[in-house]
C-alpha cells in the first residue's frame, strides 16, 4: 500500500495525521507513506523526526491583506505544479488531508488525476481549506457528528479523532515524576503547547487559592510563559511545567482537565472519560473552539466557561463541586465516555482501505 498524507500548521492537524500513519504501519506490513507539509511550520521538524518520508511546500493561508493574497496565489500555483508531479511520480493508492492549507494542493491534485482522496475535519466547524477541498474529496472522516452538515452527507463518515483510540494505548506516567501525591486528586491545567498568555495570568494569580485544597494542580503553562511563572511562589499542591511531552500518559493519571477546547485534546479526554472545564479560545477561526465546547457541555459531558466569564472564584467553585460531588463527578464521566469514539484509528484505516480496493 501506498499513501500520501498531508497536514500542516499546528499540533491539532499534525498528531492526528501521526495517529492515521501508526495505525497503518500496524496494519500493513509493506506500507510506503510519503508526508506533505510545509517548509516553515512545525511538521518540517516533526515529521522527519519521526523517520517519516517528508516532502515540504511553500504554502501560506487566505489574508485579508491584498498583498498576502497575491503572495499565497503565486505559492498555490507553484505548489500546484510540483504535488502534481510528487503524486505522479510517488503513484499512490490513496491521498489523506487531515486539515491545514497545505493540504489543498494535494488533495486537489490528488482528485485531478483520479486517485481516491479522504479529509479528516477534526472540528465542528471545519475551516477554509476542508470546506473547499470536500467537493474534490472521495470520503470525508468527521471527528464530530455535528460537522456533517457542513459536508456532502453522502460522503461523510462519523470516525472519531484518532488520537482518541491512540491513548488508550499510552502507558499511564509515574506521579512522581512530576512530584505529585499518588494518593490526591489531580486537576490538570493546559492551554496548548505554547501555553495562552490572557489565561494564564490569571490562573496564576489564582494559584495560592489552591493551598488549603485536597487535590493538587499541574500547570502547564507552556514554553512561552514558562520563564515568567516560575519565579512565582506557589502551594505545595501546585506544580508547573513548561510543556508535557507526552500528555496522554499524564491523562491517564488526570481526575478533572481544565484547557481551551480544541480537537485534539477533547478527542484524548473524551476517550478516556475526564471530566472537564473547557475554556475555548475567542480567538480561533469561526470560533470552532467554543463550538467544540458547546457540543460537550450541550450533553451535559463538560462544563464550558467563556473566556471573558473567566475568574477565580468560578473556576474554584467549579472545580469544588466537580471533585466533592461523587454524583456530579459520576454523571460528567459517564457522559464524557459516551462521546470518545475508542476505535477511530480503525474506523479510518477501514476506510483508507475501502478505497484502495476501489482502485485496484
Amino acid at each position: 500500500m501506498k499513501i500520501i498524507i498531508s497536514a500542516g500548521g499546528t499540533g491539532g492537524h499534525i498528531y492526528p495525521a501521526i495517529a492515521i500513519i501508526n495505525k497503518l504501519k500496524e496494519m500493513e506490513k509493506n506500507v510506503d507513506i510519503l508526508y506533505i507539509g510545509t517548509t516553515d511550520r512545525m511538521e518540517k521538524d516533526i515529521i522527519p523526526n519521526l523517520g517519516i518520508n517528508y516532502v515540504g511546500i511553500e504554502m501560506s493561508g487566505l489574508s485579508k491583506n491584498i498583498v498576502r493574497c497575491f503572495k499565497t496565489f503565486i505559492k498555490l500555483i507553484k505548489s500546484n505544479i510540483k504535488c502534481k508531479k510528487i503524486i505522479k511520480d510517488f503513484k499512490p493508492d490513496v491521498v489523506i488531508g487531515v486539515g491545514g492549507y497545505v493540504t489543498v494542493p494535494v488533495i486537489y491534485n490528488a482528485s485531478k488525476l483520479k486517485i481516491p482522496t479522504i479529509l479528516h475535519e477534526q472540528n465542528s466547524v471545519p475551516g477554509k481549506a476542508n470546506k473547499f477541498l470536500s467537493k474534490y474529496a472521495t470520503t470525508i472522516c468527521v471527528s464530530m457528528e455535528d460537522s456533517i452538515k457542513y459536508f456532502e452527507k453522502e460522503k461523510c463518515v462519523f470516525t472519531g479523532n484518532p488520537r482518541s483510540e491512540e491513548v488508550l494505548k499510552v502507558v499511564k506516567a509515574n506521579k512522581k515524576d512530576y512530584n505529585l501525591n499518588l494518593t490526591k486528586k489531580l486537576v490538570l491545567i493546559t492551554t496548548g503547547s505554547l501555553g495562552a498568555s490572557t489565561i494564564n495570568e490569571k490562573i496564576v494569580n489564582m494559584l495560592s487559592k489552591f493551598e488549603n485544597k485536597n487535590y493538587e494542580v499541574l500547570l502547564v503553562s507552556g514554553k512561552e510563559n514558562y520563564d515568567e511563572i516560575k519565579n512565582n511562589r506557589f502551594p505545595k499542591n501546585v506544580k508547573v511545567v513548561p510543556y508535557i511531552e507526552d500528555m496522554p500518559s499524564v491523562l491517564k493519571v488526570t481526575d478533572l482537565i481544565i484547557t481551551r477546547a480544541g480537537a485534539t485534546i477533547i478527542a484524548e479526554f473524551t476517550s478516556l472519560g475526564i471530566p472537564s472545564i473547557l475554556i475555548p479560545s475567542p480567538y480561533v477561526a469561526n470560533n470552532h473552539q467554543y463550538l467544540n465546547a458547546k457540543a460537550l457541555s450541550d450533553k451535559n459531558a463538560s462544563y464550558l466557561v467563556e473566556e471573558k466569564d473567566f475568574n477565580e472564584d468560578k473556576l474554584i467553585s467549579l472545580i469544588d463541586k466537580i471533585l466533592d460531588d461523587k454524583e456530579e463527578y459520576k454523571k460528567l464521566k459517564e457522559n464524557t465516555l459516551k462521546l470518545g469514539v475508542k476505535n477511530s484509528q480503525t474506523k479510518i484505516y477501514n476506510e483508507i482501505k475501502k478505497l484502495e480496493s476501489r482502485k485496484k
